[in-house]
């Protein structure tokens, strides 16, 4: 199954959901809801804003101009930001995973900062330290490079557990604590943090409970070859991935852009029925023959969020089967570990989650 693509629907925000989708409802027999916003049932929940949707929307179309072929790994990434979620890139070496996230900055007028982990990076390397001020004959606080709006972690799999371990508290709490005093992260702030598929000897691979942390999990493909030769005809051309303004990239949106289309997003109304299918599918996952690790109650709380804000993008105020199913994947596949028999006979996390979306019964 593919990553979910962005389309504008062509009946708009208001049209009716297709026949066989759950629509919004779930009430309770004293009349109230309690699965979102409490609304005049009379009434339509109010729809997605057609400027914000289109601004964000935009924002595809001006990455397209530095990254060919992956319109579905930035919808992708905008779905985490407006989550508030982390990202986990995975893709062969020369994918454009770099050169992603630094058009999505400049296309969204964020900053942002990469690292290079290695195994001598230091935790302080990463959230910032104290350093000694000689002229004052104190200690100052100085930024690493966590402080940002979009921060690039390459290779995260390369540096050891205790540098890796530095990035949680910024990832949960969005704060970083140095000598007992927090201190908070900018708005928005989004990990987005690269591995590759090949290359194991010598990394550290990420442990479960940090993998939960991620929101998605991202998996870059090499391109088709009518891609390719586009990259190619993009550098006879003269085009330099080092100079994005060269390349025409200007700002569409902004953060301000991303806070208005957070708060509606939180709005999107969800049905009981929906919420139960979504549960349904993170529990067969606990009771599945290959899987030594089923989808804990926090990814399917990640799959409520997605599904909301893939909901957004595609024009709705409420949240379909169709939703959860489109976002499973990215959402589900980096939460579950397969058994080592079941490896050994080739099962892949992918083929244990369309199995399950299969078997699943969808609400009508």
């Amino acid at each position: 199954m593919t990553e979910p693509v962005y389309t504008p629907p062509e009946a708009g925000p208001g049209s009716e959901p297709p026949s066989g989708t759950a629509r919004p409802g779930g009430t309770q027999a004293d009349g109230s809801r309690p699965d979102g916003p409490q609304t005049d049932p009379a009434s339509p929940p109010p729809g997605p804003s057609p400027g914000l949707r289109s601004a964000l929307a935009g924002v595809r179309a001006e990455v397209g101009k530095s990254v060919v072929g992956q319109d579905s790994a930035v919808t992708s990434l905008l779905i985490a930001l407006l989550c508030q979620g982390h990202v986990l890139l995975e893709g062969v070496p020369g994918v454009a995973k770099t050169l992603l996230v630094r058009s999505l900055a400049a296309a969204l007028s964020l900053d942002t900062k990469r690292v290079q982990f290695t195994p001598d990076l230091m935790p302080g390397d990463v959230t910032g330290s104290l350093v000694y001020d000689a002229n004052s004959a104190r200690f100052s606080f100085r930024e690493g490079p966590v402080f940002t709006n979009l921060m690039l972690a390459d290779e995260i799999n390369r540096t050891p557990p205790k540098t890796q371990a530095s990035l949680l508290e910024a990832m949960e709490e969005r704060q970083v604590s140095v000598d007992g005093t927090p201190r908070p992260l900018p708005d928005p702030f989004v990990v987005i943090a690269t591995q590759n598929p090949v290359e194991y000897e010598g990394t550290y691979p990420l442990p479960e409970a940090q993998l939960d942390r991620f929101l998605l999990k991202l998996v870059l493909p090499l391109p088709e070859r009518d891609e390719e030769v586009e990259v190619l005809a993009r550098h006879a051309a003269g085009f330099d991935p080092r100079d994005l303004r060269g390349a025409g990239l200007e700002p569409v949106a902004d953060a301000d852009v991303l806070a208005r289309a957070r708060a509606e997003v939180s709005r999107v109304q969800v049905s009981r029925e929906v919420l139960g299918y979504a549960v349904d599918v993170c529990r067969a996952t606990r009771y599945s023959p290959s899987l030594s690790l089923g989808v804990s109650p926090r990814g399917a709380t990640a799959l409520l969020r997605t599904a909301r804000a893939w909901a957004w993008l595609s024009g709705r105020s409420f949240v379909t089967p169709d939703d959860v199913k489109a976002l499973a994947h990215p959402t589900l596949r980096h939460r579950i570990q397969l058994r080592a028999e079941a490896e050994l006979e080739g099962v892949t996390a992918e083929g244990v989650l369309d199995t399950v979306l299969a078997s699943v019964p969808v609400p009508r």
